[in-house]
């Protein structure tokens, strides 16, 4: 730094000798302080704008966007694969024409649909063990607005003309079921159990069990009861056969033949007597004990 000089004049008094010469300047080690941090602010300056242009070398920073994110008329475009760390707020996501939308996580992917109030009204996790929908009512519909199926807090609907189920061990319903026809598919057997309790089938205005090109069976392990409260149960068949109906007690007079009467105990119980020219039922066999 230029030293600079003045002469300060001093009024003459006794004693003095001239005028006196004084230096005005920076010297010794704030000069040297001085061009040390000039030097430094120097290569800094030097260092940012070297960094500064790396990270837009590297960015790959252009007039139209950064790296693989282009910024276009509609909106912003991302090209490859592309990692967010932070939630992501947008009000339309989609793939380029003829392209898939893949989302990918280490964990679980969620979408939240929230109010103005910033509260969850629908939620969607999918996560590596099963995938969870929160809200009021889910539904499923065909391109052309079909229900196919419906679920809220108050029923299921499944809206489509034929419901099937494949697993080998059918279908479980805890409680009661409401249907106005039950099929089985062509050529396959249908089947109603209940393995550990009882099978009730109720209408108000009749029930009515069809089997056109087979056999119809009806198996239990205590009792099977058809019940008419104000109607009657009528057998309509060619043949009815009772192989299992117990033998009633009967007479060793005369030649034992192989001809039965179906006889009816008091409790309504049924079983089989020798049959004779009048009625050979006996009231006092054990049967109907």
């Amino acid at each position: 730094m230029p030293q600079e000089q003045y002469m300060q004049h001093r009024s003459t008094m006794p004693g003095s000798e001239g005028p006196q010469v004084y230096k005005v300047g920076i010297y010794g080690w704030r000069k040297r302080c001085l061009y040390f941090f000039v030097l430094l602010l120097m290569i800094l300056i030097l260092v940012n704008l070297a960094m500064t242009i790396w990270i837009l070398k590297v960015m790959n920073f252009t007039i139209d966007g950064m790296g693989n994110l282009r910024i276009t008329e509609k909106g912003l475009k991302l090209e490859g694969d592309s990692e967010f760390l932070q939630p992501l707020y947008a009000k339309e996501i989609q793939s380029r024409p003829g392209n898939a939308l893949y989302f990918k996580s280490a964990r679980n992917v969620t979408v939240n649909i929230l109010n103005e109030q910033t509260k969850v009204l629908t939620q969607l996790i999918t996560g590596p063990k099963a995938v969870e929908a929160y809200g009021k009512k889910f539904e499923v519909k065909t391109v052309s607005g079909k229900l196919l199926f419906s679920a809220d807090d108050h029923e299921v609907v499944v809206g489509a003309e034929r419901l099937r189920v494949l697993g080998a061990e059918g279908t479980v319903f805890p409680k009661s079921i409401e249907t106005p026809n039950v099929r089985a598919d062509p050529f396959k057997e249908l089947r109603l159990e209940s393995p550990t309790r009882s099978l009730v089938m109720e209408a108000p205005k009749g029930i009515e069990i069809n089997a056109e090109a087979g056999n119809m069976e009806a198996t239990c392990r205590t009792e099977l009861r058809l019940e008419s409260k104000d109607g009657e149960i009528k057998l309509d068949a060619a043949r009815i056969r009772l192989p299992r109906l117990p033998h009633g007690s009967y007479t060793a007079t005369g030649t034992r033949q192989k001809v039965y009467e179906v006889c009816v105990c008091a409790n309504g119980r049924l079983f089989l007597a020798q049959a004779g020219t009048g009625s050979t039922c006996q009231i006092n066999t054990n049967v109907c004990l």
